[in-house]
């Protein structure tokens, strides 16, 4: 039905023996929305993508990817979804032509309609006048441009991508954004988006949920989760970590501020409406208190704001979350079969929306 998410999740979990990666995570993608999922390193969230992209079983709740339920239908889940995932596995002996030929053909293509997809592709990725040039000469924009390919050989209505831009350039980044938007508005792709960069969810994503700890802690549009935090806010710098705490303390209870002050280090933030009509109030109090702070200004709130509310630490993601290191990989990836804490293999998948 065109009204039916095309991801659905309720009270996801997963364990590894003691470590529990993901607790209670529960959230709906709308067909055709940019969806970004955010978290700090081992906050769950490439756990969750694993689990999403059948590369991992859940150990409890339910999960649904274009309808299919993702234990009981891997193999539909892997037909209506792309991946590209954070590491790039591209043989580097192999042109760009050659490896999407080869994937197109793993899917099923005859040998003259691989060869047609892969022009295609070349032509969406921009990379058609490097087509015949080894993947291991490629640079790390062209690389990530490949592997989005790679993830499109079979024009999947779902594509799920894990940090898709992390350690590229600005101009290269800016280059990923302009394909993914690409894909959304002219193809109407379902796209589902980590990222380690907070610049890359607010520009592109139309919606967010932050995951810490294993559970989803924020939801909802970008500009709605900043406005939540209050229309303006105060920045108030000190000369240490310490001074920022005495003054947090003076500043917990002032007037007009709806919520008692963000530290970040040496740095207080205080969220409130019409902030510039305030800071007469911040600074006189600060003065009475004996505290002088080494610059005071005015802001608006950020994502950054929102993340450090919603978990109490900057926006500092790692390339992955930390799990045990025999816990789930991309090749432990589960077959038809009942859910367990363990993950069973398919020799059919692969790291790009997976041919069945």
């Amino acid at each position: 039905m065109p009204d039916t998410p095309d991801i659905q999740v309720h009270h996801l979990a997963k364990r590894y023996g003691e470590t529990v990666a993901v607790r209670d995570v529960s959230f709906e993608v709308p067909r055709g929305e940019i969806f970004g999922f955010l978290g700090p390193n081992g906050a769950g969230k490439s756990t969750t993508v694993q689990i999403l992209t059948t590369l991992a079983l859940p150990s409890d709740g339910s999960a649904e990817v274009g309808g299919f339920d993702v234990v009981r239908q891997p193999a539909e889940v892997r037909r209506v979804s792309g991946v590209a995932l954070q590491e790039i596995g591209l043989d580097p002996m192999m042109t760009a032509r050659q490896l999407l030929r080869l994937h197109a053909g793993l899917f099923g293509f005859g040998r003259r309609d691989a060869a047609k997809r892969a022009e295609e592709l070349l032509e969406i990725v921009g990379l058609t006048a490097d087509a015949d040039r080894k993947a291991g000469q490629y640079s790390g924009g062209m690389r990530r441009r490949l592997d989005l390919a790679m993830a499109l050989v079979h024009e999947p209505r779902i594509l799920f991508l894990d940090e898709p831009t992390t350690g590229l350039d600005p101009a290269s980044r800016r280059d990923v954004w302009a394909e993914v938007r690409r894909l959304n508005r002219e193809k109407g792709m379902t796209i589902f988006l980590t990222t380690q960069y907070l610049e890359e969810a607010d520009v592109l994503a139309e919606r967010i949920a932050i995951i810490d700890h294993g559970t989803v802690v924020r939801e909802g549009t970008p500009e709605g989760l900043k406005a939540a935090m209050g229309e303006e806010s105060l920045e108030v710098a000190f000369i240490d970590a310490a001074t920022a705490e005495r003054a947090a303390t003076v500043l917990a209870d002032l007037d007009g501020f709806p919520r008692a002050p963000r530290s970040d280090g040496a740095t207080l933030r205080l969220y409130t409406d019409h902030a510039a009509q305030r800071v007469a109030k911040v600074a006189t109090a600060l003065t009475n208190a004996g505290l002088e702070p080494t610059s005071l200004t005015l802001a608006r709130p950020t994502l950054d704001d929102v993340f450090l509310a919603a978990t109490g630490q900057r926006f500092d993601a790692s390339p992955a979350d930390a799990v045990p290191a025999d816990a789930a990989s991309p090749d432990s990836v589960p077959s038809e079969s009942p859910r367990d804490d363990g993950d069973a293999t398919d020799p059919d998948a692969t790291s790009h929306g997976r041919a069945a």
